[in-house]
């Protein structure tokens, strides 16, 4: 009885330490306000286009367009939106299929399938909205996919917007060169610079706000190793978060099998 009560405290340190959608992200101000604009100019003014979200692991980018797309989605009401981890899929050009079954297509291979793509993303309907996480998983060798799908928005009568996140900062320079030969064809860019040791602080300290289970100066300490390597709220959200696993482990273990005063 004396643990449950005990216990209570740890998961929920855990559960405010959990990696996930908050309700606002510190330091993230400018980029949540740069994506919601995008999204109103072009999805809300049925203005084909294509943003590519780039940020080292950690910064906040998914985190940031989830918030961004929860906060709009009664203006998204009208458009339809797909949401893909391209992580998930077998090969680049499964993208493919895996849209058009999102589009309520008939699954098609190849050239047959792109064609039928291009038909729908180019016929009388809602503005498509296209998100494509970890979007460096479909480079290949002649970047075909890439280039593909980053033209969609570009051709006449596309109802096509197209966002793109991955980690490289450099993708489309590197990979998508040919784009730059046409003024439109290139994506509006947005970076997401790594996290700062007093944002990682702030980040934390919020989280934890009122917990007595961790010391301010175990806090601080974190942040000043995450910071000096990495700049990732998520390693810094993981260290904290298996901290108290550890502690909350140690606790079970004395409650469990030490006796209790005054016991036999």
């Amino acid at each position: 009885r004396l643990f449950r009560q005990e216990g209570t405290c740890y998961q929920q340190a855990k559960r405010v330490l959990h990696v996930a959608v908050p309700d606002h992200l510190h330091a993230r101000e400018r980029e949540t306000g740069v994506i919601r604009q995008f999204l109103r100019d072009h999805v809300c003014g049925h203005r084909p286009g294509s943003l590519y979200i780039s940020g080292a692991p950690g910064t906040g980018k998914t985190a940031c367009l989830s918030r961004t797309l929860l906060d709009c989605e009664d203006e998204l009401a009208g458009s339809q939106t797909i949401v893909l981890n391209c992580m998930a899929l077998s090969s680049p050009q499964g993208v493919f299929p895996t849209v058009a079954k999102q589009l309520g297509l008939p699954a098609a291979a190849g050239r047959e399938g792109v064609r039928r793509l291009e038909k729908q993303l180019t016929a009388r309907g809602p503005m498509v909205l296209l998100v494509l996480d970890e979007l460096d998983q479909l480079e290949s060798k002649e970047q075909d996919v890439l280039y593909t799908l980053f033209e969609w928005p570009r051709l006449p009568g596309s109802r096509l917007v197209l966002v793109g996140l991955a980690n490289a900062l450099d993708l489309t320079d590197r990979s998508l060169a040919r784009l730059g030969a046409h003024p439109a064809g290139r994506p509006r860019l947005l970076h997401f610079p790594p996290y700062t040791r007093d944002q990682l602080s702030t980040i934390l300290q919020e989280r934890v706000a009122g917990d007595p289970i961790l010391d301010a100066a175990a806090l601080q300490f974190c942040v000043r190793k995450v910071s000096a390597v990495s700049g990732d709220a998520r390693k810094a959200l993981d260290i904290c978060r298996r901290a108290v696993e550890v502690v909350e482990l140690e606790v079970r273990s004395q409650t469990l099998l030490q006796p209790l005063p005054g016991g036999e």
